[in-house]
């Protein structure tokens, strides 16, 4: 059975240390996409955070989609449709802005084509900020402001004592919410049953697909669920270590062009 659709991690998988989708590996995509293969973007970062890549892959010219929010949303890039789409229980926004502030760890959210952080801005939140190419708006009254659907919020700080809080809050509201980190010092707080695996699940079934024909490639804790959901599974070279357990294979590093790798033994004709 041949392969179909790629599904990739962004950061520290598709680009490398500087960010940025290498030529040779860009080249391969657009290839693989003219043969009438799939590229499904699926990472933690906000729709608009997608669309630099997206645009750079010409997902809007052959039909890619993204995975935003770790699966909580997915867009057809061609359409622009939004054809799965779960958010938070409104009614936990405040409980969780109240564990941040007695915990003193940031929180933030997303809204239209930004960030809005609860608790202050710290140096994580300028970093997701950053990484996305969207601002950052401190509020004051976060608890009463984010009255609208979110697909997530992210809580911020120190890897150590993150590690700590994730605990505390999975404790506390683990049975309501998937909660996990993506980076040491990024806490993902989504809705119950969301992760890169189950969304992917949904799009396959959209395209009349099976995960045997899916490859999956990642870096983070929050991609284990595709990796291990996927045909092939494939974690980087500078993956952690238990994404490395998870995989069926694993390639070259971000800075050595290790989705290329798996492009070309895998996909191309």
């Amino acid at each position: 059975m041949s392969y179909e659709i790629i599904a990739l991690d962004i950061d520290g998988t598709l680009t490398n240390s500087k960010k940025e989708i290498t030529a040779p590996t860009l080249n391969a995509l657009k290839e693989l996409q003219k043969q009438g293969k799939k590229v499904a973007l699926a990472s933690g970062r906000p729709t608009p955070g997608l669309k630099n890549c997206a645009n750079l892959l010409e997902l809007q010219k052959y039909g890619g989609y993204l995975l935003a929010f770790n699966g909580a949303k997915i867009i057809n890039y061609q359409t622009k449709e939004a054809i799965f789409n779960q958010t938070l229980p409104i009614d936990i926004i405040p409980k969780l802005y109240d564990f941040a502030v007695e915990h003193n760890v940031g929180i933030i959210t997303y809204e239209g084509d930004g960030v809005i952080a609860g608790n202050g801005v710290d140096k994580y939140i300028e970093l997701e900020a950053r990484i996305n190419g969207i601002p950052v708006t401190a509020i004051d009254n976060f608890r009463e402001y984010v009255t609208f659907p979110v697909n997530k919020c992210l809580m911020t700080g120190d890897g150590d004592y993150l590690a700590e809080v994730e605990k505390l809050l999975i404790k506390e509201y683990g049975q309501l919410l998937s909660i996990y980190r993506s980076e040491a010092f990024f806490l993902e707080i989504m809705p119950q049953n969301v992760d890169k695996a189950n969304s992917l699940s949904h799009l396959l079934k959209a395209l009349g697909l099976n995960r045997e024909q899916l490859i999956a490639c990642g870096d983070g804790y929050n991609d284990i669920s595709m990796i291990q959901y996927a045909g092939l599974g494939v974690a980087m070279e500078n993956a952690k270590d238990e994404v490395k357990k998870a995989a069926d294979y694993i390639t070259l590093d971000n800075d050595s062009d290790g989705v290329l790798k798996v492009i070309n033994e895998f996909m191309l004709k």
